[in-house]
C-alpha cells in the first residue's frame, strides 16, 4: 500500500515518467519507503489501470510521463488523513532484541553494538543528506524536511538506546561481557 502512495504523493507534486520518480524516489523517499524500479513501474502500471494516475505525455522511444487524477489525489487525501487504516506496526529489529535472550550474552552484545554503529552510521549519512539539500520554502519541503529530521531523530535515540542495553549487559553479566570485541566507538559513548 505505502509504494502506491508513495508514487501517487510524487506525482501529485509534479507529473513524471517512471525513470523520473525513480531518481526522485532515491533523492528523498528511499529514506523512508525504498523501492526497485521494477516494484515502482509495476506500480506505476497498477495505478494507471486503477485509474489514479494517466499518460500526459508520450515522449520519445514510447516514455510516458503520468499524472495523478482526480480521483488518484482524493485518494492519496483519503489515506493522508486516515492513519487509523494502516495495519498494525511490526518491527523485526524490536523482535530481534525481545528474542536476543536466546542466545549466548556475547553475540547478544554484538548484535547491540552493530545495532549502535549502524544508527551512528545513519544519523551522519542523513545529516549530509541534509546538509547537501537546498530547502525550498514550500509545505511540500517543510514536510520533506521533517521527515528527514524524524530520522535523524530515530536514529539517535536508537544509538543512545542500543549502548543503554550493552551497558546493561555488562552490569548484569560484568565477567561475561567484558572483553575486547566491543569497538572504541561504543566504548567511547556508553
Amino acid at each position: 500500500m505505502s509504494l502506491r502512495i508513495a508514487a501517487l504523493g510524487l506525482l501529485a507534486k509534479q507529473p513524471g515518467s517512471g525513470y523520473d520518480l525513480l531518481k526522485l524516489f532515491e533523492k528523498s523517499l528511499a529514506n523512508v519507503w525504498p523501492a526497485t524500479q521494477s516494484q515502482l513501474y509495476g506500480e506505476l502500471n497498477k495505478l494507471a489501470e486503477s485509474g489514479l494516475i494517466e499518460v500526459s505525455a508520450v515522449g520519445p522511444r514510447g516514455r510516458k510521463e503520468y499524472r495523478i487524477t482526480d480521483t488518484g489525489r482524493e485518494e492519496l487525501q483519503r489515506w493522508v488523513l486516515h492513519p487509523e487504516d494502516d495495519p498494525p506496526q511490526r518491527s523485526s529489529a524490536l523482535l530481534r532484541v525481545f528474542l536476543l535472550g536466546e542466545v549466548p550474552p556475547q553475540q547478544a552484545r554484538r548484535h547491540m553494538i552493530a545495532l549502535a554503529e549502524h544508527s551512528d552510521a545513519e544519523v551522519e549519512r542523513l545529516q549530509a543528506l541534509n546538509d547537501s539539500l537546498d530547502w525550498d520554502d514550500d509545505a511540500s519541503s517543510f514536510f520533506a524536511r521533517a521527515a528527514l529530521e524524524y530520522g535523524l531523530r530515530v536514529n539517535a535515540m536508537q544509538a543512545d538506546w542500543a549502548r543503554w542495553v550493552i551497558a546493561e549487559l555488562d552490569r548484569r553479566r560484568p565477567a561475561e561481557s567484558s572483553g575486547s570485541d566491543m569497538p572504541e566507538l561504543a566504548r567511547e559513548k556508553t
